[in-house]
């Protein structure tokens, strides 16, 4: 099976790559602290998602095949930390009501957490559940591991999963010291050097 074709998207994809992400996310233990009742998660997911994807729509990177099976965002990070989307606290009451301080306290320890030397942040990689597996997030990763590469970039990402972790290892990354939601649920900052460096 050849590797499938990637493309960066644009804003009138927003919607769609929020609802992709959620879609995907929602086997995770962390979407499950994040919003217990099962029958909500996947909408508050997606209208939480789409408050960062519309923020990287215009301060970052966004990538997916061409049958939006699998999405990639990435920010770019240099010199000092980006801006925080527009009206965040605003919208983050309005996406996730009575959870908003559990998305609050997960922010705080992805910043907690987050180096500050100049990099790429893989803020979301998500494929489709049925498309996993299948070189779906490879390709998506290779896309822009190459230019990341050819500018001698480095990235970093948090890995939400042992499966993912495993996933980014096999593509450079190395993990630092897991930091947990209050459910011990952990999470794996992973760095990668460019290669060739």
């Amino acid at each position: 099976m050849s590797a499938p074709d990637v493309e960066r998207l644009g804003a009138a994809q927003t919607r769609a790559v929020a609802e992709r992400i959620a879609n995907s996310f929602l086997v995770l233990a962390a979407t499950r602290w994040l919003v217990p009742d099962a029958e909500r998660r996947e909408a508050v997911l997606a209208d939480h998602f789409e408050i960062m994807v519309d923020h990287a729509m215009r301060h970052g990177l966004v990538y997916g095949t061409t049958d939006r099976s699998g999405v990639a965002v990435w920010l770019p990070q240099v010199g000092e930390p980006g801006p925080e989307p527009a009206d965040y606290d605003t919208r983050l009451v309005g996406a996730c009501g009575e959870w908003t301080d559990r998305f609050r306290h997960l922010d705080d320890l992805f910043a907690a957490s987050h180096p500050h030397d100049d990099h790429h942040h893989l803020a979301f990689l998500a494929v489709a559940p049925q498309r996993q597996g299948q070189g779906v997030g490879t390709a998506l990763l290779r896309h822009h591991h190459a230019v990341l590469d050819a500018e001698g970039v480095p990235a970093y990402l948090e890995a939400s999963s042992e499966s993912s972790r495993d996933l980014y290892a096999r593509h450079g990354y190395r993990g630092g010291e897991p930091f947990r939601l209050p459910d011990g649920t952990p999470f794996y900052p992973m760095w990668r050097e460019p290669a060739g460096r």
